[in-house]
């Protein structure tokens, strides 16, 4: 049960990571296709779509065609929701507390050696 447990966290962690990595993403590069998009993430196009599904249902981007660009389809504008900059700003802090934790007990563990 408690194994359940841990690996439903580390899943819902992992997931946390994969939609604040994207939206960062995002917020750079306003006009991409998905497959560089994946590319540039390193992960593969299915995972990306996921991705971009899950926040979109979420609410947090809006995925809108060019409408005069030649290659529309081809290209596609990510664009981030105030409530999905509210996301990843928290999705950002609880990074930087995870990453001052771990950096903080590494600290430790080298004082006492």
């Amino acid at each position: 049960m408690f194994e359940r447990y841990v690996v439903q966290n580390l899943n819902i962690m992992k997931e946390n990571q994969d939609h604040f990595e994207v939206l960062r993403k995002i917020d750079k590069v306003k006009k991409t296709s998905q497959r560089k998009l994946a590319e540039d993430l390193g992960f593969s196009l299915g995972k990306l779509n996921y991705c971009l599904k899950a926040l979109q249902k979420k609410g947090l981007v809006k995925i809108r065609n060019f409408q005069k660009n030649p290659d529309k389809i081809n290209y596609i504008r990510y664009i981030i929701t105030p409530k999905g900059i509210s996301v990843r700003t928290n999705l950002t802090i609880s990074f930087m507390k995870r990453k001052m934790k771990e950096y903080d007990e590494l600290k430790k563990e080298l004082e006492n050696k």
